[in-house]
């Protein structure tokens, strides 16, 4: 099915659009642009070069896609912005590309985007994530699936935050979140995000497995190091257990209330 387009936008002819897509007037596309099926853009939308949208998107007024990177180390190399499928991005939304030649930031499937938020360059966003009003992401963050921020906080650059995470409104952090937990605005552990581990269907044993495993992380008086040696001896082994101990050991800025 064609493609209802406005007279009124400005695309490329370059710009390749998918089929069914609706396009509203005063949309601005550039010319290395892919826009998968089934799209929604709403008016005053820009969609910059490098950006690979999939299909069945919904991106809503004032929204920048593959907006230059706000990085002092660009110098104007092609890179990309990858946007998966059924995502929803909301009004005043910036997304970044990669700052390098062969670099990208990608937003993965069924993420919602609220009013104001921002994913910075090189930034690497899973599957339904949701991004609370005003949020900001900085650059070379890594967030696994299901992780959800709630209004105005702020990522400071290269954490990353853990599958099922959640943290507070207004909490800015400098380290990693881990798997699993609530980050408070203190920064630090409020106990497991158990609304999202049931969502993902994890076991209610499973669950105290995981409790018990942060106690030993936050609570022990001893180094994460030894956490996680403590972990592997004392709570008994599962999927979640090993990506949790994964995600500690591979931490390279610390994470909350850990030095």
């Amino acid at each position: 099915m064609a493609s209802e387009i406005s007279p009124k936008a400005e695309i490329s002819p370059k710009a390749r659009i998918g089929n069914n897509c609706k396009i509203f007037p005063f949309v601005y596309i550039e010319d290395d642009v892919v826009i998968g099926d089934n799209c929604i853009i709403f008016p005053f939308v820009s969609i910059l070069d490098g950006t690979r949208m999939g299909a069945h998107n919904k991106v809503h007024q004032g929204s920048v896609i593959g907006a230059l990177p706000q990085d002092f180390d660009f110098r104007g190399e092609k890179s990309e912005c990858i946007i998966g499928d059924n995502n929803i991005i909301r009004e005043n939304v910036v997304i970044n590309r990669a700052t390098h030649t062969g670099g990208q930031t990608i937003l993965g499937n069924e993420n919602v985007l609220m009013e104001g938020s921002h994913i910075s360059h090189d930034t690497k966003v899973g599957n339904r994530c949701v991004f609370g009003y005003g949020t900001k992401i900085a650059g070379d963050c890594f967030i696994e699936d299901g992780a959800i921020f709630s209004s105005s906080v702020i990522a400071n650059a290269r954490t990353r935050v853990g599958r099922a995470a959640m943290v507070q409104a207004g909490t800015t952090f400098s380290k990693d979140v881990p798997p699993g937990i609530i980050c408070t605005k203190k920064v630090q552990y409020g106990g497991i995000n158990t609304t999202m581990l049931n969502f993902y269907g994890t076991d209610e044993k499973v669950q105290k497995h995981i409790a018990n495993a942060y106690r030993l992380v936050f609570h022990g008086q001893t180094s994460l190091f030894d956490a996680v040696l403590q972990i592997e001896q004392q709570v008994p082994d599962s999927p979640e257990i090993r990506h949790i101990i994964e995600f500690l050991r591979s931490s390279e800025l610390g994470i909350i209330t850990k030095l």
